[in-house]
């Protein structure tokens, strides 16, 4: 693949994680793949691709005063945990039972996305002004 293929891509996941502030790895594993990465490869790259997507996408965001930072904390220190352990084990797993597990996550995500917007549930509840 080209640079500019890499970088027109990773723009678009880019623009989709800060739309929709979905994580980046979501994106940015199927695009890397796209780019000819085996699935260790593509989800090692979109955890390092996804230090300036976060750093950006934060500090704008926190300027509009959208950032709890309570949760932030806690999610933040219990991540720290979960990747070291999810690295352990995605190194014993074969790419293709990897790759399996990543689909059957995006299915996953998937279904409960669209059963959200189904119910019409709002994941935000309305600020106090």
């Amino acid at each position: 693949m080209t640079i500019a293929l890499a970088i027109a891509i990773g723009a678009a996941a880019g623009v989709l994680a800060g739309l929709f502030g979905v994580g980046g790895g979501i994106l940015f594993v199927p695009a890397l793949l796209m780019l000819g990465l085996d699935q260790h490869q593509a989800e090692a790259t979109s955890l390092l691709a996804i230090v300036p997507v976060v750093l950006v996408g934060s500090w704008r965001q926190s300027r509009y005063g959208n950032i709890r930072w309570r949760p932030v904390w806690k999610l933040g220190l219990g991540s720290l945990a979960g990747v070291v352990a999810g690295g352990l084990l995605a190194e014993r797993l074969a790419p293709s039972s990897l790759q399996r597990l990543f689909g059957v996550l995006m299915i996953l995500i998937a279904l409960e996305l669209g059963w959200r917007a189904w119910r019409g549930d709002r994941t935000t509840e309305p600020r106090p002004d």
